[in-house]
């Protein structure tokens, strides 16, 4: 074999590994994008999304319960509190009935102004 025609295939073979190379770079590339399209469609992005909130509900319920137990009587108040707030209306229909003896359950704002009529605006003719 002559010195050019040795050359002209080791030329060749660097060119067939560069090709194969080039291949093997191209087939990751396309693997990695093939991965990260994948993570990007919308079901596994709200799947994600469902996953991330689910933990960190977890993770205040924990708090939460971490809290009452070191503070049992300050809970204890808040829920009083809360439902007292939201019995205030029969409450007070029962308070009024212990001390006045009232036995007509007190009217709320919304059936006073249901029951009050606001005046109607007329233009007077000039």
């Amino acid at each position: 074999m002559s010195d050019q025609a040795r050359k002209v295939a080791e030329a060749r073979a660097r060119a067939d590994q560069a090709r194969a190379q080039l291949m093997a770079t191209f087939d990751e590339l396309l693997g990695a994008f093939k991965h990260l399209q994948k993570r990007l469609e919308p079901s596994h992005l709200a799947k994600d999304a469902w996953e991330a909130a689910k933990a960190k509900g977890v993770d205040l319920a924990e708090d939460a319960v971490d809290a009452v137990a070191k503070r049992p009587m300050a809970t204890t108040g808040v829920i009083a509190a809360i439902a007292m707030f939201l019995a205030r209306e029969p409450l007070f229909d029962l308070a009024g009935k212990l001390v006045g003896g009232n036995s007509a359950k007190r009217t709320t704002t919304k059936t006073r102004r249901k029951a009050k009529p606001k005046p109607k605006v007329t233009e007077t003719a000039q």
